[in-house]
């Protein structure tokens, strides 16, 4: 699966400004339930709480992939956050955080929630892209820079 399959680009945010974790899975939660029924947004954020609860989603080197599982929800939903400055998020690393990848997938899925993990993980791994996405000012081409990832493989 490509993430230009399941990544919109109005589902990429460049240069958000927040203060927290909880802020920034607020916002996530917000972003992602915007075109949904009333009320998803706070099962989608508890879906996240509960995920970061049996350890924190911060992948290290600024970069984290909150995810979580929710009833209900028939298709994959992704989120690509870029903040303006690093964030606290107990990483692995102990690092900030400045690089989000969002992922909520249906309470059934397995095999799709893995191989998009390890795919971003394989990403997120390549400190060149990494540098690039940090760097980058324009929506537009944060967007293509995730999305052509695969492509340059």
């Amino acid at each position: 699966m490509e993430l230009s399959d399941i990544l919109p680009p109005e589902r990429v945010l460049c240069g958000v400004s927040v203060t927290s974790k909880k802020r920034v899975l607020e916002l996530a939660s917000e972003v992602l339930a915007s075109h949904d029924k009333a009320g998803f947004q706070g099962v989608v954020f508890d879906s996240l709480i509960a995920r970061e609860r049996l350890g924190s989603t911060g992948f290290g080197n600024g970069v984290a992939i909150p995810h979580g599982r929710v009833k209900n929800v028939t298709e994959t939903m992704v989120l690509f956050i870029q903040l303006v400055e690093p964030i606290e998020y107990d990483a692995i690393d102990g690092k900030p955080v400045d690089l989000l990848f969002v992922l909520v997938v249906p309470e059934e899925s397995t095999d799709e929630h893995l191989q998009i993990l390890s795919q971003l993980a394989e990403m997120f791994s390549d400190k060149a892209l990494c540098r690039a996405l940090r760097e980058c000012e324009d929506k537009h081409l944060l967007y293509t820079l995730v999305t052509d990832w695969q492509k340059d493989r």
